[in-house]
């Protein structure tokens, strides 16, 4: 039983980070009234007809930079992991090599017959 809530807990936890942008978008729809009375930047002009949409921008704008900050870090840290601590002990064997002498010998092959590559003939 615990084992199947943590893993609900963490698809839930990898979706509604994924979505954040859809999570703001339903707020926004869900509380427009409220933002555009409240919250609204240019809440005291109407004639811009902004009605929250400014505030929406903001939010995800934040939204945005606060996933590539997360990012950014996400890849320093795999970039951190990547090094060794511990400095690489290498070891060099000094390899003793004797020179050999091979005796030059001349292969000789029997000559060829030209019968041999001649095609049957056919009559």
């Amino acid at each position: 039983m615990l084992q199947r809530f943590t893993a609900y807990l963490l698809i839930v936890s990898l979706v509604s980070a994924n979505f954040s942008r859809f999570f703001i978008y339903a707020g926004f729809e869900l509380n427009r009234n409220y933002i555009a009375t409240k919250l609204c930047e240019n809440r005291d002009k109407p004639q811009l007809h902004c009605n929250g949409k400014c505030y929406f921008m903001k939010k995800i704008k934040q939204a945005q930079e606060k996933q590539n900050t997360e990012e950014r870090q996400a890849q320093k840290n795999l970039f951190q992991e990547a090094f060794c601590n511990q400095p690489a002990k290498v070891k060099f064997y000094q390899v003793l090599l004797s020179v050999t002498k091979v005796p030059n010998y001349r292969i000789h092959l029997p000559e060829q017959s030209r019968n041999i590559f001649q095609p049957p003939r056919l009559s």
